[in-house]
């Protein structure tokens, strides 16, 4: 099964993986919806979420990306 709005940690790592260079801090909340549900693996409603989850994944992402700097 692919992925999910209440997969926020595998969102995260799956946008840390297709973006390497992209800075989440720079990403606007539209522009993560749309790279979110561009995901290969992304197969949830795009209608479905709020800016809470938006935020966590957001904030996940920038926790990958700490990682790998």
């Amino acid at each position: 099964m692919g992925l999910t709005w209440q997969d926020t940690e595998d969102i995260a790592y799956e946008l840390a993986q297709a973006f390497p260079d992209e800075d989440p801090k720079q990403v606007p909340m539209p522009e993560l919806l749309r790279l979110v549900t561009e995901l290969d693996d992304f197969e949830d409603d795009p209608e479905q979420v709020d800016e809470l989850t938006l935020e966590r994944i957001a904030q996940a992402w920038a926790e990958e990306f700490a990682h790998q700097a």
